[in-house]
């Protein structure tokens, strides 16, 4: 999942992009305190910002240069500014992206894949392939492979697998992993979840890596890493 900075003071605009993009996954961050962005977005580590020209305190091409100072992130100006000082002041500062407002929101997010794309190269066969445990796993045709074998994946086995290996050796809450699933559009309800999981894991056992997807009682589940042995 990106996570996305979104410097916008609109507080109904920055509720409809944030509620858009979740609708692709995408973790959408605001700012509490304007005077503090620089201090957001180091404790943040965005993949991608989208900013404001207008803003209180300082404009967006202030915050722009602060951030460029400390990161080559992607940055994507919003701005009901439409002259083309603005526009080139904006590339100039190192800004990926200028879309101005009124903006259609299939416009916003084309962009936005295309440039989480072009950066992150996130479509490639590297990601779409991850090893754990001394397991492949396919993340495109739902199959993990092992030296004792290999097993086929539902869909929804192969999100929740994924969901925990991206936070491996952390504990992912019911709670996080529903909402996950809801905003994929997948399932919402506990008992679901729950007998998901059983089968995930019973396929698993299989080629014995179902062991390492560890039931935290009264909070969620995790994904162990280990560090394969060879003889």
């Amino acid at each position: 999942m990106f996570k996305i900075l979104l410097i916008e003071d609109d507080a109904t605009l920055f509720a409809e992009i944030k509620e858009r993009l979740a609708q692709w996954s995408y973790e959408v961050h605001g700012i509490a305190d304007f005077t503090k962005v620089l201090e957001t977005f180091i404790l943040l580590k965005p993949d991608l910002v989208i900013i404001d020209i207008q803003l209180p305190k300082f404009d967006g091409f202030h915050w722009c240069r602060m951030i460029r100072t400390h990161s080559n992130v992607p940055i994507v100006f919003l701005s009901s500014r439409d002259h083309p000082t603005d526009m080139v002041m904006s590339m100039q500062l190192g800004a990926d992206d200028f879309i101005q407002k009124p903006f259609h929101f299939d416009v916003l997010i084309a962009k936005i894949h295309a440039i989480l794309r072009r950066v992150y190269n996130y479509n490639t066969e590297q990601m779409k392939l991850k090893t754990w445990c001394g397991a492949t796993i396919d993340f495109e045709k739902n199959i993990v492979s092992h030296a004792s074998g290999s097993i086929e994946l539902t869909k929804n086995e192969i999100y929740i697998l994924k969901l925990l290996i991206e936070h491996k050796n952390t504990i992912v809450t019911r709670e996080d992993m529903i909402n996950s699933l809801w905003n994929d559009q997948r399932f919402v309800s506990d008992n679901t979840l729950t007998v998901n999981v059983n089968r995930l894991r019973k396929k698993l056992d299989e080629l014995d890596l179902g062991r390492f997807i560890e039931t935290k009682v009264g909070q969620g589940y995790m994904a162990t890493e280990v560090t394969p042995k060879y003889d």
